[in-house]
């Protein structure tokens, strides 16, 4: 099978959704949340801790289970571009998604960031790409072109400072427009 060109994948279990967050600021609070919501109602979820098996690659199964997924929910947040993992999760989601003939799609959550952080117009994803720069050069221009192509999807954006609001309850943005 071609990478991420058919909705029957040829091994590894399939999912419905695949969650990419930076554990570090979302595992325990959010990203919990949201996944054990979604399973409650049904709906089977990659999330690494709950999915990877142990004594396999980890790389390969994430790049597996993201290949596997329909839909992508990259969360947003402070530190995720400090993560090579991250960074290479979501290019690869594009990948797949460029070659799916519209079966898989991307929706994004802005947790306490700006859509603005993550198309790279503040220094805040900026910098860590610049520090990933030095160890992984050949991977970094397609990072960038990931987190510039969020900017054409329309998301979540959702701030610490807002309530307990449900990601159900909460509007989507109407666009990431290029503006100024």
């Amino acid at each position: 099978m071609e990478e991420g060109t058919n909705s029957q994948p040829s091994f590894g279990p399939s999912y419905e959704v695949f969650l990419s967050f930076r554990g570090a600021d979302t595992r325990y609070g959010f990203t919990d949340c949201l996944y054990h919501g979604m399973v409650g109602a049904g709906i089977l979820v990659f999330r690494d801790d709950e999915s990877l098996h142990v004594g396999k690659k980890i790389g390969g199964e994430l790049l597996q289970a993201i290949e596997n997924s329909k839909i992508y929910i990259p969360i947003f947040s402070t530190n995720y571009a400090a993560s090579k993992w991250c960074l290479r999760e979501l290019a690869y989601m594009f990948k797949c998604v460029s070659k799916s003939n519209g079966s898989k799609e991307i929706l994004p959550i802005f947790l306490n960031v700006e859509p603005v952080d993550v198309k790279l117009k503040t220094d805040l994803y900026r910098k860590a790409l610049a520090k990933h720069k030095k160890r992984f050069c050949t991977e970094v221009e397609s990072w960038k072109r990931a987190l510039m192509e969020v900017n054409e999807i329309k998301g979540w954006n959702l701030k610490k400072n807002e309530g307990n609001r449900s990601i159900g309850s909460t509007k989507p943005l109407s666009s990431h427009s290029s503006s100024p």
